[in-house]
C-alpha cells in the first residue's frame, strides 16, 4: 500500500515538472549568420520550432524572387535547399512560422553568391623567335560578379597591362579575357608571363580572393642534338628491364614515336613516350630501335637508332614430335627441338635411356623412318651456351601389338594327379595385351576357360590334363602359345615301356624268318629272356 502512494506521487511531480518546463513558441534559422557561397555548392537552410505543437512554416525572398531551391516541411521544422548553388540565390531568405491562428513569427538570412572557381588560362601567340611580335591572352572563366574582377598582365616583375570591370553589370558567371600585345626582345625569351586575377567583394569572407597563372615566353626550335640512352645498357640480360630513354631539345617538346625493325623488314609502332620501357626482357626484343621526334610548329624531324642485343642462357621454344608423341608401330617419326639465346645455344637431341646423342647438334632433330616399339620411351633437348642451360623432355609413345608370348609351367609340363599348377602367360604390346586361356576339348574346338595372365589348377585330375593355349591380344593384334600337360609315370611302367620296345626290335618280319631260321631260333630265345622280364616288371607295377 505504501509502495503505491509513493509511485503516484513520483507521477504527479514529473507531470507539475513538466508543465513548470513547457518552452515559450519560438523559431530560429540554421545557419544563422550571413552565408557565403560559391556557384555550383549546396546550401541547406534549416528553419526549426520549439513550443509549438503544429507550426506551420512558409519561405520567400524579400524581393519575392523565386526562391531557387525546394522546400521540406517536417514536424517541427522546415529546410530550403539549393543544389546547385547559382547567382539567382544572392537574396535575403525569410522563414514565417505560424503557431495556431493567432501566433506568428518571422526571420531571415542573408546568401551571399560568387563564382570564382579556377586559375587563369594564358595563352601566347604565336609562339615564335625572338623580335617578332606577340599577344599575351589571359581568360577568367566562369567569374561572378565580374564587376569586381581585376586583371594584371606581368613581364617578370614588371606590368606590361592592367585592366578591371568596374562598369559590368552582371546577373550570371561571365568569361572575361584580357589581351595585350608586345615586341619582345631577346632578353625576354625564358622570362615568366603571369596573369594575375582578383576578385575583391567587399565585406565577404571567402578564398581565394586571387589566382595566378604563369608562362614562359620562349621561341620555336628544333628537334636538335636527339639521342637515345639505354638502360642497363644496349647489351641487357634476358630478364633485365630495359629502358630506352629518348632526349632532344624542341621547343615546343617535340612528338616522340618509337618503331622497331623487325626481322622482315616491317617497322612496328611500339610507344609515343619519350621512355620506352621493356619488363623482363626476352631474346625476341633485340633489334634495331629508333626514336623519331617532330616538332610540329617548326614541321621539323630528327631520328636517332639504338641496336638491342639481349644476352642470356637458351629457353627451349619448342620440343615436338610429329606427326603425334603416340604413334603407330611402322610410322615415319620426327622429333624436333629449337631454342634461342644468345650467344647461339649448341642443341642436343637424345633418347634418356641411351645416355647418348643420337641426333646432330646443330639441327636438334631426329628421324626415325618405320618406328618400331623400341624407339619408344623419353627423348630428352639439352640447349646451352656460356650463360648456362635448359633442358626438356617429351615422351614417344609406340603402339603395337602383342610380341614375344612364353607360357611358364611350374612345376612342370609333366605332373601327377592330385598336385597344383601354375601357368603364367607374358607378352609385351602397347596397350598392354589381355591374356586369356583356352583348353582344347575333346572334340578338338578350344574353350576359352580363364581371362588373366596366371592359371592355377589345384589338385589336378586327368581331366585337367591335354592342350592348354594363351592368347595375348589388344586393338593392334593377337598372339597365341600352347602347353601341354601330361601325366608323370611310374619309373617302372616306364621300364616296361623300354622292355616292350626292345622286345620289338626283336621280332623279326616274316621275310627276314624265311631268309634266315637260324636267327630265328636264336631270337626266340632271347624273346623269351625279355617276356619273363616284363612279367615281373607288371607284377611290382601292379603291387605299387
Amino acid at each position: 500500500m505504501l509502495k503505491e502512494m509513493g509511485r503516484t506521487s513520483q507521477a504527479v511531480l514529473v507531470i507539475l515538472y513538466g508543465f513548470m518546463t513547457v518552452k515559450a513558441f519560438e523559431m530560429e534559422i540554421i545557419p544563422a549568420n550571413r552565408i557565403v557561397k560559391q556557384v555550383g555548392e549546396t546550401l541547406r537552410l534549416t528553419c526549426n520550432t520549439t513550443g509549438c505543437a503544429s507550426p506551420s512554416f512558409s519561405w520567400r525572398t524579400q524581393m519575392d524572387n523565386p526562391l531557387g531551391g525546394t522546400v521540406n516541411n517536417y514536424r517541427m521544422y522546415s529546410t530550403l535547399t539549393m543544389n546547385p548553388v547559382s547567382t539567382v540565390n544572392s537574396h535575403d531568405y525569410l522563414c514565417t512560422v505560424f503557431c495556431g491562428e493567432k501566433e506568428k513569427k518571422e526571420k531571415s538570412v542573408k546568401v551571399e553568391i560568387y563564382s570564382f572557381p579556377r586559375d587563369p588560362v594564358i595563352e601566347i601567340s604565336p609562339s615564335s623567335a625572338a623580335a617578332e611580335p606577340v599577344t599575351v591572352t589571359c581568360k577568367i572563366l566562369d567569374v561572378y560578379p565580374s564587376h569586381y574582377l581585376e586583371v594584371l598582365l606581368k613581364k617578370g616583375d614588371h606590368v606590361l597591362h592592367e585592366k578591371n570591370f568596374y562598369e559590368d553589370e552582371s546577373t550570371n558567371t561571365e568569361n572575361k579575357t584580357v589581351t595585350y600585345s608586345f615586341n619582345p626582345t631577346a632578353e625576354d625569351i625564358g622570362k615568366e608571363i603571369t596573369c594575375v586575377a582578383k576578385l575583391p567583394i567587399p565585406n565577404m569572407d571567402f578564398e581565394p580572393k586571387e589566382r595566378v597563372t604563369s608562362e614562359k615566353l620562349t621561341a620555336n626550335f628544333g628537334p636538335q642534338n636527339t639521342v637515345i640512352t639505354a638502360s642497363p645498357g644496349n647489351w641487357p640480360m634476358e630478364g633485365d628491364t630495359l629502358n630506352l630513354t629518348c632526349v632532344t631539345e624542341s621547343n615546343p617538346p617535340a612528338q616522340i614515336v618509337w618503331t622497331k625493325h623487325l626481322a622482315d623488314e616491317s617497322i612496328q609502332l611500339l610507344t609515343k613516350n619519350n621512355v620506352l620501357s621493356i619488363p623482363d626482357a626476352r631474346f625476341s626484343d633485340s633489334g634495331l630501335y629508333t626514336c623519331e621526334v617532330t616538332n610540329v610548329v617548326t614541321n621539323k624531324t630528327e631520328k636517332a637508332t639504338v641496336d638491342i642485343v639481349i644476352r642470356g642462357a637458351p629457353d627451349i621454344t619448342k620440343l615436338s614430335i610429329e606427326p603425334s608423341t603416340t604413334v603407330r608401330e611402322g610410322e615415319n617419326v620426327s622429333i624436333l627441338c629449337s631454342a634461342e639465346g644468345n650467344p647461339s645455344p649448341r642443341i642436343i637431341l637424345r633418347r634418356k635411356s641411351d645416355g647418348a646423342d643420337t641426333g646432330p647438334y646443330s639441327e636438334g632433330r631426329i628421324l626415325l623412318p618405320s618406328v618400331t616399339f623400341l624407339n619408344g620411351g623419353d627423348y630428352e633437348c639439352v640447349a646451352e651456351n656460356e650463360f648456362g642451360k635448359s633442358r626438356s623432355e617429351i615422351t614417344l609413345n609406340v603402339e603395337y601389338g602383342p610380341k614375344n608370348t612364353m607360357i611358364s609351367v611350374i612345376p612342370a609340363t609333366a605332373v601327377k594327379e592330385g598336385e597344383t599348377v601354375i601357368m603364367k602367360c607374358t607378352s609385351s604390346g602397347n596397350p598392354a595385351p589381355v591374356i586369356s586361356w583356352k583348353k582344347k576339348k575333346t572334340t578338338g574346338e578350344p574353350e576359352k576357360i580363364y581371362t588373366d595372365a596366371i592359371l592355377t589348377i589345384k589338385n589336378i585330375k586327368s581331366q585337367d590334363l591335354g592342350l592348354y593355349k594363351c592368347e595375348a591380344y589388344n586393338r593392334f593384334g593377337k598372339e597365341e602359345k600352347d602347353v601341354k600337360l601330361l601325366v608323370q609315370e611310374g619309373k617302372l611302367f616306364l621300364l616296361a615301356l623300354f622292355l616292350i620296345k626292345q622286345m620289338q626290335n626283336l621280332c623279326p618280319s616274316k621275310k627276314a624268318s624265311t631268309a634266315a631260321p637260324t636267327r630265328q631260333v636264336l631270337s626266340e630265345g632271347v624273346r623269351a629272356t625279355w617276356r619273363s622280364r616284363l612279367k615281373m616288371v607288371l607284377h611290382l607295377e601292379f603291387l605299387r
